[in-house]
């Protein structure tokens, strides 16, 4: 690791000693008050050492190595750890530059695998060496020679879209999330000081809310700052970020749906929001606000093939579904195209869901005792990201043959797929 690693693992044991401090109180305060100020000095001093003595040690002790198959870390001061991740199992690989570590020049590399719940990492390597790093993991895991993957370096890219920072913030403010969670963080002052007329219940109760109006706000600009989606033959990347850099990878032929976000105030402007779905990965995000046009364009890099414009759906029927589910009957609409089947949903925000057949893992019709009475079943569509896509209120007929067509459009399309590799 790069030699900055030992001051970030030293933060460890200095927030448990804070916590155990906070913890206690008064009673810590005691015990520093009795002390004179020479043992105050060697006290501090000797915090000091033995972090510093943790963050070296731990950093000594911390190594990695890439096999023909598969990358091991080992770690561990006193319990030895070492991960074997497989490199065929590698979803993506992001490299994050948290803001002190752009000044010092050092970056972490993050690898989704299929299977974890956690992402491995490697904190820190000189941004050179974690690009160089990334670039040869990849190539290994697309089967290249050891020889071939050291010399390949990184991918060339193609940029396919760029977030303006105005557009981002207009979104935001046209977000009505954004705009409940601004009202909540007006009212919430006066309500709780109104009631309780005291600081500390006020205090208590408005951390959350500020919390809250702080990530749907400025956090979320912070994050989503000059968001950039290019295009590779390692899949899409994603380069975002304000304070903390982010360089992150949708993995090709790996997505297992697609959701298009339209909220209401952002109709006339003919932006969305494009969402993803990925087994096993967390990057969730493709992008954060764009034309119509341009996200359809984007989304057609994830799932080659499929014609968003072209699609036609069709909404449940009036005469059963307005009983079932008033009002909100209208947003409900299904679209099946030779590539994909899509659903839509939501009136106040319309979410639009496209799952490609050749990621469908299962079929489901559900029908509860009010539908089966007005003559109406649910389809479900389960992918493999532990997620369903749910088509509603479709008439029973048309549900059951959109049933058996569906698990047979599925069964071809993955017999037909394109192999899930790196720059394959």
């Amino acid at each position: 690791m790069h030699p900055f690693t030992p001051l970030r693992r030293a933060w460890v044991p200095i927030a448990a000693t804070v916590g155990v401090m906070a913890q206690q109180g008064d009673r810590a305060g005691e015990w520093i008050a009795e002390l004179s100020a020479g043992l105050r000095v060697a006290g501090v001093l000797g915090l000091v050492l033995v972090f510093g003595a943790y963050g070296f040690l731990s950093w000594w002790f911390t190594h990695y190595a890439i096999t023909d198959t598969e990358l091991r870390i080992r770690s561990g001061l006193i319990f030895r750890r070492t991960a074997h991740i497989r490199l065929d199992r590698i979803q993506a690989v992001d490299v994050t530059r948290p803001l002190l570590a752009r000044v010092a020049g050092v970056a972490t590399l993050r690898l989704d695998v299929i299977g974890t719940e956690a992402k491995d990492e490697l904190s820190f390597l000189g941004e050179r060496e974690a690009v160089a790093l990334r670039a040869e993991l990849l190539a290994r895991a697309a089967g290249f020679a050891p020889e071939e993957a050291v010399s390949l370096g990184q991918a060339p890219e193609r940029e396919l879209l760029r977030v303006g920072p105005r557009d981002l913030a207009l979104s935001m403010v046209l977000s009505l999330g954004s705009l409940a969670v601004l009202a909540a963080g007006l009212l919430a002052p006066v309500l709780v000081w109104w009631f309780s007329r005291s600081p500390w219940v006020a205090l208590v109760v408005l951390l959350p809310v500020f919390g809250a109006l702080w990530k749907g706000s400025g956090g979320r600009f912070l994050t989503e700052y000059d968001w950039t989606v290019a295009e590779s033959p390692d899949g899409l990347r994603l380069d975002h970020g304000l304070l903390d850099r982010a360089h992150e990878t949708v993995p090709p032929g790996r997505v297992q749906s697609v959701r298009i976000v339209e909220p209401l105030l952002w109709r006339r402007r003919g932006w969305v929001r494009v969402e993803l779905a990925v087994a096993g990965s967390k990057n969730g995000l493709l992008v954060p606000v764009a034309s119509r046009a341009a996200a359809h364009a984007v989304i057609a890099r994830v799932l080659p093939g499929a014609d968003l414009a072209a699609l036609s759906f069709t909404g449940s029927p009036r005469a059963g579904a307005r009983w079932v589910v008033p009002v909100w009957w209208k947003g409900y609409a299904l679209a099946v195209s030779p590539e994909v089947f899509a659903t839509r949903h939501g009136r106040l925000c319309r979410r639009t869901e496209i799952v490609p057949h050749a990621k469908v893992q299962s079929v489901r019709l559900t029908q509860g005792p009010w539908e089966r009475a007005r003559g109406l079943a649910d389809v479900h569509v389960d992918t493999g990201a532990n997620g369903t896509v749910t088509a509603r209120l479709r008439p029973a007929a048309e549900a059951s043959g959109l049933l058996h067509a569906q698990a047979e459009r599925s069964r071809t399309s993955r017999a037909s797929a394109r192999p899930d590799r790196w720059m394959a």
